[in-house]
């Protein structure tokens, strides 16, 4: 289903980060309410199948191949070893198995064999998604085909701060292949990342573009930066927690139907951080032990977690 609703202004959004933080929580709980059940919290595992050698800049990624991180390079996945993973993860309580390849763009040799991951990730009952980088109107349709539900490409950031991130391609790649996305009838996941040096404003720019898409995403992760040695944003000041928080609450209020999934960065977050992001609108979260190639809570700690909360994992 395409959502749209009225756009949101910079200083409509810029209001809502000034309210008093109970306020702000209090507005977005009731968005949440009106939309989800707020016990429900939709558990995804993240799989790299074709992991580093990355070709790309971009100032926070350990698979780019021009950082020293301790990322080796490894060929696409075969499929079953794929399967394999998706059974487990499927067993250990995921509805949602995403696919992500370190990848500028795919080639279209290579999609015939990622077709068939996800329609044997699809045969077990997942919902699927992939982020392989830029597609082509022509791949968008065959992962279409194959089965696949929704689409990862996320703007990272505001178009203003953009090339402070990224300089192998510009803000405008991104959108067209969001556009490929959407003319295919695929789901569009896209969010971004904070605590990169980023001002509030500059927050607010990447929520301004992600609500003001020709169509909000059906999925926005919020990624808050995980630093890795090796890669430029490493020694980056840490976003203060309450910050996210409001990031959160106002993606929440401004795509009241989205799914907002709490991505990377949970492995730091505390249990009450967590709550907190739950309250303000969050309901979705990966589970197991990385997300790509950085570290991310185990499945016990999240299932400790959400007995404490009252949370349970949303069915498909």
């Amino acid at each position: 289903m395409v959502y749209r609703i009225s756009m949101v202004s910079r200083d409509d959004l810029g209001q809502l980060f000034e309210l008093p933080f109970p306020v702000l929580l209090h507005r977005a709980a009731s968005v949440h309410h009106a939309h989800f059940d707020p016990t429900q919290v939709q558990v995804s595992t993240l799989l790299s199948v074709k992991t580093g050698g990355c070709p790309e800049d971009c100032a926070y990624c350990p698979q780019a191949q021009r950082y020293d991180t301790g990322v080796s390079a490894q060929k696409l996945m075969d499929v079953e070893a794929v399967l394999v993973r998706a059974r487990a993860a499927r067993d250990a309580g995921a509805s949602r198995f995403c696919m992500g390849a370190a990848w500028r763009s795919p080639k279209d040799r290579d999609i015939p064999k990622v077709a068939a991951m996800i329609a044997g990730v699809k045969a077990l009952g997942l919902e699927t998604c992939a982020t392989l980088g830029m597609l082509d109107a022509g791949q968008a349709g065959a992962l279409k085909d194959a089965g696949l539900d929704y689409y990862n490409h996320n703007l990272d950031t505001s178009p203003d701060y953009y090339d402070s991130i990224i300089h192998t391609r510009n803000y405008q790649d991104r959108l067209d292949t969001l556009g490929h996305v959407r003319d295919a009838g695929l789901k569009t996941c896209c969010g971004g990342i904070v605590g990169m040096g980023e001002t509030r404003a500059q927050r607010i720019g990447l929520l301004h573009a992600l609500a003001n898409l020709p169509a909000q995403p059906e999925s926005v992760p919020i990624n808050r930066l995980v630093q890795v040695a090796g890669t430029p944003l490493h020694g980056s000041t840490e976003l203060d927690p309450f910050e996210f928080v409001r990031m959160i609450a106002v993606a929440r209020i401004v795509m009241p139907r989205s799914m907002l999934r709490l991505s990377a960065g949970r492995e730091t977050m505390s249990d009450e951080l967590q709550a907190l992001c739950f309250l303000a609108g969050a309901n979705s979260i990966f589970h197991g032990e990385k997300l790509l190639t950085t570290g991310n809570p185990d499945t016990a700690q999240d299932e400790a977690l959400f007995a404490r909360l009252g949370l349970v994992p949303m069915t498909r």
